[in-house]
């Protein structure tokens, strides 16, 4: 494990330089992966039953328990956009599960995070627009026209601080499990790693994203 993020290939598209990072090939890995957990999913359904059993239990459960969750936080007239966040909770998941193998988590690079937020604060702006069209405008030059640059700011700082406090907490779990193995002799690196693992990448990981998530969502609600 290592805390810098390496540079694999560097790739001459058209005269420009394309640098496939570490934090890229991970995430091709990981979206190969969900595609096919996907497609498995998807044949397994085909074979829809009224009473669900087994694969198919498990794919509802999860789908009804974060759809609930969705509603519950949005409510129904913003519910539609649930299965943008499902995704955005399963990938972020996933990159802490596949960091416990040694996969440098790319959520712990602050390309991705912030790709994330800036796709969530993009997704609030266009639905501030749809529903609630010229008062969302008007939002900006509440109570008065001299408030209007740091509503703006206020605004803008979303994205940032949403995406700084997932890469933040991501990167402090690589930074302890890389200081660990480098102070460390070799004999307590085998045994011992897994609790650390199971603490800073999958729960500690798995609490970041729900908090990414639900803070993501009252934001699109507001």
């Amino acid at each position: 494990m290592n805390i810098n993020i390496k540079n694999l290939w560097v790739l001459n598209v058209a005269g420009v330089e394309v640098w496939i990072t570490e934090t890229i090939f991970n995430t091709w890995i990981i979206m190969i992966f969900l595609i096919v957990l996907a497609l498995i999913a998807r044949i397994k359904l085909k074979s829809f039953k009224t009473i669900p059993r087994g694969a198919q239990n498990a794919i509802e459960a999860i789908v009804e328990i974060f759809d609930n969750f969705a509603v519950d936080t949005l409510g129904e007239k913003l519910s539609y956009i649930a299965p943008w966040y499902f995704t955005v909770f399963v990938y972020l998941i996933t990159c802490c599960i596949f960091s416990v193998f040694g996969l440098r988590a790319p959520s712990a690079d602050f390309a991705t995070t912030f790709a994330l937020a800036l796709a969530g604060f993009l997704l609030m702006i266009i639905l501030g627009l749809k529903h609630r069209k010229e008062q969302y405008l008007k939002s900006f030059f509440e109570p008065n026209l001299l408030f209007f640059p740091l509503n703006l700011i206020g605004e803008l700082s979303k994205p940032i601080s949403l995406s700084f406090r997932l890469f933040g907490n991501m990167l402090s779990g690589t930074i302890i499990l890389t200081m660990y193995y480098g102070l460390t002799p070799l004999f307590v690196q085998f045994g011992i790693p897994v609790f650390l693992h199971a603490f800073f990448d999958v729960l500690f990981g798995g609490i970041q994203a729900y908090v990414f998530v639900i803070i993501s969502l009252m934001y699109v609600k507001g």
